[in-house]
């Protein structure tokens, strides 16, 4: 090239042919250098993380409907949004007034007795004094859309239609009341929306809080020898139960690994007046575990702006790499 063609590349910016070529061999090695750097440290920092055990997985929950029967698996998936099994996903129906305004079994005790079992294709409700109700596991599309309400923020739901709409409403024989299923391409409730004080980035479909709450059986043992009429998991709702460590031991994990799951601690569970209904009569008593677990598991002082008054019991999880997990599987901790 002339100095004339080298002047007009000077004049736009550009090197010229002889430099590109230089320029070009020095930005790659610039960039493996780069990269190299990048996964000597993260190489480095799973050095420095290595995993501690701190129990057994002794049992996995999922809760199809919200605030009724828990479905006991030997195996889940871990989606971003909680543990599924098969048609089974946690959290991912709702009973709803016709207003949109979530019903749980603060408000009908009674939901407790409702159960789901997945039969096929089908899902199959039952109760107690009610012929059994089998919902197809996917809605038709022609089915509305439902806006919800749940603690103060908006989700959606696809309306399961007239029939277990009714059987609801019999059921319980307080109000008219629908049922709704979350769809996975639907937006979820985001976990800065409920929780502002929380870093973590995940979303939830009707879950309180998270996509996983974890509970030690120990926790639950510490907890009934201060009390007289003895609770159960069930009282509790966890998804995982875990084994082999001491009482309240969960309090001090971070982040976790079970099977091929990673989780990161979001907060501890604050406990409401759920843990008063009876799982086995549906009668709310509004006084027992609760009462107790105040006497002795309120937060500290500096986490009053959090928690309040609420006794904390089992810790809040959302999923940092999905997976598939079962019971008997180590569960450790990151340290």
């Amino acid at each position: 090239m002339g100095a004339a063609g080298s002047t007009a590349l000077a004049r736009l910016g550009l090197p010229e042919p002889g430099r590109t070529r230089w320029l070009g061999v020095a930005a790659l090695g610039v960039a493996a250098v780069t990269l190299g750097a990048v996964a000597w440290r993260r190489a480095r920092s799973r050095r420095r993380r290595r995993l501690q055990q701190v129990g057994t997985v002794a049992q996995l929950r999922i809760y199809p409907l919200k605030s009724c029967k828990g479905v006991r698996v030997s195996e889940a998936e871990c989606t971003p949004l909680g543990l599924r099994s098969g048609h089974l996903r946690d959290r991912f129906w709702l009973v709803i007034k016709e207003d949109g305004h979530m019903v749980t079994a603060r408000q009908e005790p009674r939901l407790v007795l409702v159960s789901i079992e997945a039969e096929g294709d089908r899902l199959v409700l039952s109760a107690p004094g009610m012929d059994p109700l089998v919902l197809p596991s996917k809605l038709p599309s022609s089915n509305s859309i439902q806006n919800c309400r749940l603690f103060g923020l908006d989700i959606q739901g696809r309306d399961c239609g007239d029939e277990v709409a009714q059987w609801f409403t019999s059921y319980l024989k307080t109000e008219a009341f629908r049922l709704v299923q979350f769809e996975k391409n639907m937006k979820g409730r985001k976990g800065r929306e409920i929780l502002p004080d929380i870093k973590e980035k995940y979303q939830v479909a009707y879950p309180d809080c998270s996509p996983l709450m974890v509970l030690s059986d120990a926790s639950l043992a510490d907890l009934n020898s201060r009390l007289e009429k003895k609770a159960t998991m069930d009282n509790f709702r966890p998804n995982i139960v875990v084994t082999g460590c001491g009482a309240f031991e969960e309090d001090t994990w971070e982040d976790l690994v079970i099977g091929s799951v990673e989780m990161r601690k979001v907060l501890a569970c604050p406990r409401c007046i759920m843990t008063t209904v009876d799982p086995d009569t549906g009668v709310i008593d509004r006084k027992e575990p609760l009462e107790t677990l105040k006497s002795y598991r309120l937060c500290d002082p500096s986490e009053k702006s959090i928690y309040k008054s609420s006794p904390l019991f089992g810790i809040y999880y959302s999923v940092e790499k999905i997976g598939s997990l079962k019971v008997g599987d180590p569960v450790y901790r990151m340290v």
